[in-house]
């Protein structure tokens, strides 16, 4: 099933290209749904109870005297994400059916594709295919920015393509060095994922923290991450809104699901050393670009700037190193897909009717569209973080890891975090922030009296409120913030392996020793006997 949820779309692609105009958005719309239909079955099939164990495997040598190979299998954490994926590709499917007049055979083909893209990253098993699929999202995304995006797209797309090419080839020599250091050892090369994973860890410390700067150095960009975030505002406000919804909901959880896999897998005693400097970014990201959105008169440039704010709570729960952080992190990645995933759209469909964004031109639209403005309102606050919605259970697990990284007892969840309280009270301002300008946004373009552009003109084709295919495609999403931020638990329970796994591996890597140093140059090593349960 795999292999299917990558052919699907690449067959399906092909064959819009060739196929008359007219049956390009029906191949499109019929394959991101079959797609959806066998995400549905793996989610059926798969072992909930084994869920840190890689299944539904499939490997193809590629180039067997180098050891590369097309190797699939997905544990829980990477089908949650493959979920998200195939859920928002019909979404953006069919909610471009209005929005793209022009090229529709291009810019079906191109989102098809991508979707195949995404699909091979979350699944990739080889480190050789994880950075081809990584590398060609770049493609797809270009041509949807350049294409079919606003005034300044040519800008947009150049600085994406430049900054996240670059990012990954540094990432790319970092992983190189770890198969190179692998064929030191084994005497032969390999990209397998898992056993470049344990030879990585039998580096050195030097060694490790170059592989984590060259490493963070790619997979920060596509984050993003402060302070090689200014691509993000730019390329969310020129694409296309299913290229926005495409961006915020999968393409930037690339950079936190690699620095989930890679980072915090094969460099362990790197991660425990340069936990705090990572975690510092990650808080001037929550702050310094809230503080930018309070300024943004461009709703979509606003809800782009706090993209980088709340993924910043999400790498901040990574290198908390604690169950609880890392937890809050993985659910981040799926409920900022949804909620942030749905804003695009909500302000798409403004735009496909006023043809502005600006809060200055536009406002009190609850006044003649309330079914629009009563999604606008409820995924404006699931973003904020609203108890009783999906952001709320994310954002707090975060900060809660901070709270406690480096605090407790030995175990899993345990010690070897070094963030703590003033982390975490930091971070939390970052809410408070959220909430000012993503309100007032809100109270700016959904109540008030109602203020249009005065060369303001009916839409040729779509009624003044929302229609029902537009009705259709934000139902799922909002069904999924309640779920998600009512019921967390499930979804939580399926991450718990997986979560552990990783956490008490970087307790490994600590090898349990308290470092102090004592006077006259004499270091003071405790040792944790786990057998005698004492120091020694």
């Amino acid at each position: 099933m795999l292999q299917a949820l990558i052919v699907i779309p690449l067959l399906s692609a092909l064959a819009i290209a060739f196929a008359p105009k007219a049956n390009a958005r029906v191949i499109a719309t019929m394959s991101s749904v079959i797609c959806l239909a066998v995400g549905v079955l793996m989610a059926w099939q798969f072992r909930w109870g084994d869920s840190g164990e890689m299944q539904f495997g499939w490997s193809m040598d590629v180039l067997p005297e180098l050891g590369i190979s097309m190797s699939l299998g997905v544990d829980s954490i990477a089908l949650w994400l493959i979920e998200l994926t195939l859920l928002l590709a019909p979404i953006c499917v069919i909610g471009s059916f209005s929005a793209i007049k022009d090229n529709q055979k291009t810019y079906y083909a191109w989102l098809t594709a991508l979707q195949a893209a995404l699909i091979g990253v979350f699944a990739a098993r080889d480190l050789a295919f994880f950075y081809v699929s990584f590398e060609f999202t770049l493609i797809p995304m270009w041509v949807l920015i350049h294409l079919f995006g606003s005034t300044n797209r040519k800008k947009a797309a150049t600085k994406f393509f430049l900054f996240t090419f670059t990012g990954s080839v540094i990432a790319l020599a970092g992983l190189v060095y770890v198969a190179w250091f692998n064929a030191g050892m084994m005497g032969g090369w390999s990209f397998d994922i898992a056993e470049l994973q344990q030879a990585a860890r039998r580096m050195n410390g030097t060694q490790q923290g170059w592989v984590l700067l060259a490493m963070m150095a790619g997979f920060a960009v596509k984050v993003p991450l402060f302070p090689v975030h200014t691509w993000l505002p730019l390329a969310h406000t020129e694409a296309p809104t299913a290229g926005s919804v495409v961006l915020a909901g999968v393409l930037l959880k690339l950079g936190t699901y690699a620095i989930f896999r890679f980072v915090l897998a094969f460099v362990p005693d790197a991660v425990v050393a340069y936990a705090v400097p990572i975690a510092v970014l990650a808080i001037i990201g929550i702050i310094y670009t809230g503080l930018i959105c309070w300024v943004q008169r461009d709703v979509k440039k606003l809800v782009a700037y706090s993209s980088v704010s709340h993924l910043g709570f999400c790498v901040l729960g990574l290198f908390a190193i604690n169950s609880v952080g890392v937890s809050g992190s993985v659910m981040y990645m799926i409920n900022h897909g949804l909620s942030t995933g749905a804003l695009f759209l909500c302000i798409g469909m403004m735009y496909e009717r006023y043809h502005t964004r600006s809060m200055d031109e536009v406002g009190g639209l609850a006044n003649k569209m309330p079914v629009w403005a009563f999604f606008m309102v409820f995924f404006t606050l699931a973003s904020v973080g609203l108890p009783g919605l999906n952001g709320f259970v994310s954002e707090f697990l975060c900060l809660l890891g901070t709270f406690q990284s480096g605090a407790g007892s030995m175990g899993v969840g345990g010690t070897v975090g070094s963030l703590g309280p003033w982390f975490a009270a930091v971070a939390g301002t970052g809410m408070v922030i959220a909430a000012i300008y993503l309100l007032y946004m809100v109270g700016k373009i959904v109540f008030g009296e109602l203020r249009e552009p005065a060369d303001y003109h009916v839409h040729e084709t779509l009624p003044i409120d929302l229609n029902g295919r537009e009705i259709g495609v934000l139902v799922p999403l909002a069904i999924g913030c309640v779920v998600l931020g009512v019921l967390p638990t499930p979804v939580l329970r399926t991450i718990e392996q997986p979560v552990n796994q990783l956490v008490q591996t970087l307790e490994d890597a600590h090898d349990h020793m308290l470092v102090r140093g004592g006077e006259d140059g004499v270091v003071v090593v405790a040792v944790w006997d786990e057998s005698e349960g004492d120091v020694e």
